[in-house]
């Protein structure tokens, strides 16, 4: 992850993603709880949250295709994908961002889990 990579992912994220994420990852509140359409908030992508707990290539798919895409069977979700507005270097570099904000101990499991892509 370069610092040019993660700075522009960061103003990608601004524009793209804070308006649901929050503008510091923070996600939605009670982002666990279903919203009364059954669909879950955005949940936050800080180690609070569970992007970390996810391998690098389903992340990507999210970002690109939207959560609904990638879950399937009928699964509904407020986050939609991005491939009409992202490149894919776009949206790597929004991923490098959010993962240059974690602590070192969700990074390495991050990492361990995404080597078993």
């Amino acid at each position: 992850m370069s610092a040019d990579v993660i700075s522009q992912g960061r103003q990608i994220y601004a524009d793209q993603c804070a308006a649901c994420h929050g503008a510091d990852l923070e996600g939605q509140p009670e982002w666990r709880s279903p919203l009364p359409s059954g669909r879950l908030p955005a949940p936050p992508h800080g180690a609070s949250g569970h992007t970390w707990h996810h391998p690098d290539d389903v992340l990507f798919r999210i970002v690109k295709e939207g959560t609904a895409a990638i879950v399937g069977g009928g699964y509904e979700s407020d986050m939609p994908g991005f491939a009409d507005v992202l490149s894919d270097p776009e949206i790597r570099a929004v991923l490098d961002y959010i993962k240059s904000t974690w602590p070192e101990r969700e990074r390495s499991y991050q990492e361990r889990v995404s080597q078993g892509d």
